[in-house]
């Protein structure tokens, strides 16, 4: 049975509110202009050289095969079929459109429908997706977190509130999920037993929670990694113990679905942060910057897999 459409007027809102994300980012970018000038943006990209540009890809390589990786294994837990090859070549497109299109998620909800699609089951294809960025997520928080407190940085004094806070939201998890009735037919009932089921089965299984802690935590390695590289690019010859608090500000700003093409949140969080450390405003936005170049070139091979997947589409005798 077919899901009932939408309202007129929950399209309506939903389109704003899709419209209203790349133009807070727009609005960064902006004040950042407005504040800086459009020196610091032109720096970064006259400041990209082959070194850094090989380096962005020999990483990129290593944290897209380990999304992949973290996708296959949750997928697996789910009991949707997904190859190793497909998961890469899916994941490199995701990281391309991610980065060329507002938002910075798209890429992720196109291999999601695309994938549930190819595995005749969308829903669970869908829900795989969800899971994986979930738990990449969580690992990332857990090492920000860990990091943040190792090194001083312009937050150290709030972490505390921030764990406490993080400590209270994971321990209301684990009640709500004791509390879902075994039980009932309610919309709500059935969804939040499927989502026990899918984080029993796809994360917190024998065979897949290690995987999926390992993948989590190499993605999250290549992105600091790739972050370093753009500020030594940029000129930035701090300490490393002083500068990956502040990659790691700029990059948990990523996460905020409010970007253009990847850039608005992150610059406008490294000027903050590079600033607060006693650098400058403009040497954090040249280092986003750089950093939004690099994972543009990272993700270059998913254009190609976007072109050649429309190629085949539009191939002679294709009958799908």
């Amino acid at each position: 049975m077919p899901a009932p459409a939408r309202p007129r007027w929950a399209r309506r809102v939903w389109a704003r509110r899709a419209w209203a994300r790349p133009v807070v980012g727009l609005a960064v970018l902006a004040a950042l202009v407005a504040a800086l000038g459009a020196g610091p943006f032109l720096a970064g990209l006259r400041l990209i050289d082959a070194p850094a540009l090989a380096a962005a890809l020999a990483i990129g390589l290593v944290t897209t095969v380990s999304c992949a990786w973290r996708w296959w294994l949750v997928a697996g837990g789910l009991g949707v079929r997904l190859p190793m090859l497909a998961a890469v070549a899916h994941c490199y497109r995701a990281v391309f459109l991610n980065s060329t299109l507002p938002g910075g998620m798209l890429g992720d909800v196109h291999r999601a429908v695309r994938h549930g699609r190819d595995a005749g089951d969308l829903a669970r294809g869908v829900r795989a997706v969800v899971w994986e960025r979930a738990a990449g997520q969580v690992v990332q928080v857990v090492i920000a977190v860990a990091v943040l407190a190792a090194f001083p940085s312009p937050v150290r004094r709030h972490l505390p509130v921030l764990v406490a806070v993080l400590a209270v939201a994971a321990l209301a998890l684990v009640l709500a999920a004791r509390a879902v009735p075994r039980a009932g037919t309610s919309r709500w009932a059935r969804a939040a037993r499927t989502a026990i089921a899918d984080v029993r089965c796809g994360l917190l299984a024998r065979r897949t929670w290690a995987g999926v802690v390992t993948a989590s935590a190499l993605v999250f390695v290549g992105q600091l990694a790739t972050f370093v590289v753009a500020a030594r690019t940029a000129g930035a010859d701090a300490p490393l113990s002083r500068l990956l608090p502040l990659t790691l500000l700029a990059l948990l700003a990523m996460a905020l679905p409010l970007n253009v093409g990847g850039f608005g949140p992150r610059e406008g969080v490294a000027a903050w942060a590079f600033a607060s450390a006693g650098l400058t405003a403009a040497q954090g936005v040249t280092t986003g910057t750089v950093y939004g170049a690099l994972i543009l070139v990272a993700s270059l091979p998913g254009a190609a897999v976007l072109l050649v997947r429309r190629g085949a589409r539009r191939a002679p005798g294709d009958c799908r």
